[in-house]
């Protein structure tokens, strides 16, 4: 990644300059979390966790930097003097990237001295919300596929390099089994995958020429593009009889098809699909392309469509339904002079943007007999639970919605792994097909229910009762509060 400290918003520095001109460096506690599921999904893939590792260890202020904020006249000698020295120091928790994730619970949890935590906002929810984005649009695309092969190339339609690598890096995470993005097969050793376009077919005198060459140079992953000029009556004849001068030459057919990107792709598949078994091919490859996502792969299927490999770009890279993650950053806790986090919320008209205060972590709740995810429990830090003992669960909002879970019928998992100590990085970030095996593990705990598209199950987001009750607390000052000046005032 390249240097990345002004990767900022300007009021992260002159809050810093103001915390700094005011003796004001207290520990605190801040919450990085979303509100709502892209795409009116059930759920979201975590992504981004190691750029955002990266960023941190290379945070600090250059003499090229500290030139230019000296330049824009707001910030003072004393400040930019002690940006010099500037490392982080503090404390990073987060989820794991390929984690199923739900809203209002913490994905990345920061605790540091309030200059520190206040500067890396910015850059942890724009490195965080872009790949969560793709990476839980890439999920439900591999969802829509079912057990096809679904390939990555927006490349082309990224909003630019960084997008395009990125966003490849958190479609293969998502479920993508490769990437036409060369540059991310580099830098993540990911499978880089893709065929052919139209001009390599338009290049030669003729369409046959054309397969014949493409098939002398790459035997072994020969997919040909049949809907140059007319995928029925051209394309396929073309791509079968190469296919049949193979076989007759005893080239190995190891990896071979068509790909179709125009036209009814449910019905020319169907036909494709007879014409490619009649001749003896029944195992060749039918890849299609021609902006594809979710729901257009779930109607085809629906429709019998014999794809069996799909090409997805623009509207996987760019998530052209949902473009937006979301994904916000709140004080939580501030810390006192006898070491103890003093709970800090934020109010708002619309009960959905009230946060949730103190010093917290997550439980994922299982259950322990199909292993699917029955809740997610959002508690302090420091509480601790029997899984031997029931637990009662209810809607933190409409809380007559209540269950109570049966000791022994229930498993606990701790969501939140410490990735930064005293600034210094404690945690490896795993291979990115690591934690696509991963990923996948994760999106097999989840219900089908909360998988589907339209009006998915919600997995529930509870507050411990201690949580809860502080929370309820702390609104019930700030209402008596509000109440006594209102008293006042008139």
């Amino acid at each position: 990644m390249n240097h990345l400290t002004l990767l900022t918003d300007l009021y992260e520095l002159t809050m810093m300059q103001g915390y700094f001109k005011t003796d004001n460096n207290e520990t605190v506690v801040f919450d990085a979390f979303y509100r709502t599921n892209p795409s009116n999904g059930g759920y979201a893939v975590c992504a981004g966790l190691e750029q955002i590792i990266e960023y941190i260890k290379d945070l600090h202020f250059s003499e090229d930097d500290i030139s230019y904020l000296r330049s824009t006249g707001i910030f003072g000698e004393d400040f930019l003097e002690y940006l010099k020295d500037f490392q982080f120091s503090g404390d990073i928790y987060a989820i794991p990237e390929g984690t199923v994730i739900f809203p209002r619970e913490p994905l990345i949890k920061v605790i540091a001295p309030i200059m520190e935590a206040q500067l890396i906002e910015t850059a942890i929810l724009n490195i965080l919300n872009h790949q969560s984005l793709i990476a839980t649009k890439a999920a439900r695309v591999c969802y829509a596929a079912d057990k096809d092969s679904v390939m990555e190339f927006g490349l082309r339609r990224a909003q630019g390099p960084d997008a395009g690598v990125y966003g490849a890096r958190a479609a293969i995470i998502g479920g993508c089994c490769g990437t036409s993005n060369v540059l991310c097969g580099q830098m993540f050793d990911v499978p880089v995958k893709g065929t052919h376009a139209h001009s390599w077919i338009m290049s030669f005198s003729d369409e046959y020429a054309a397969f014949k060459k493409y098939a002398e140079l790459y035997p072994s992953a020969c997919i040909l593009l049949v809907d140059t000029y007319d995928t029925l009556k051209s394309g396929v004849p073309n791509a079968i009889r190469v296919f049949t001068e193979m076989r007759e030459a005893g080239i190995p057919l190891s990896f071979y098809g068509v790909r179709m990107d125009s036209g009814d792709l449910a019905y020319l598949s169907k036909i494709v699909r007879n014409m490619l078994d009649e001749a003896g091919f029944h195992d060749a490859v039918i890849s299609a392309s021609n902006d594809l996502d979710e729901y257009l792969i779930e109607n085809l299927k629906a429709q019998g469509s014999k794809i069996t490999s799909w090409g997805v770009g623009t509207n996987l890279i760019t998530s052209k339904d949902c473009p937006a993650f979301g994904g916000v950053y709140k004080l939580a806790a501030i810390q006192d002079k006898d070491g103890n986090f003093l709970p800090k919320i934020k109010l708002s008209e619309n009960t959905e943007k009230v946060t949730n205060p103190g010093n917290k972590t997550i439980y994922r709740i299982y259950d322990k007999f199909s292993g699917k995810i029955k809740a997610d429990l959002i508690c302090l830090a420091d509480e601790v639970y029997d899984t031997d003992k029931n637990l009662r669960l209810f809607d933190s909002l409409e809380t007559w919605k209540r269950t109570t879970l049966a000791g022994g019928t229930y498993t606990m998992r701790e969501l939140l792994v410490k990735v930064f100590e005293n600034g210094t990085c404690i945690y490896e970030s795993p291979k990115v097909m690591e934690i696509q095996k991963y990923c996948n593990q994760e999106k097999d705990t989840l219900w089908n229910e909360t998988k589907r598209f339209a009006n998915p199950h919600e997995v529930y987001v509870d507050l411990s009762d201690e949580l809860f009750d502080m929370k309820r607390k702390i609104l019930n000052e700030y209402s008596l509060e509000s109440s006594s000046a209102q008293e006042v005032s008139l």
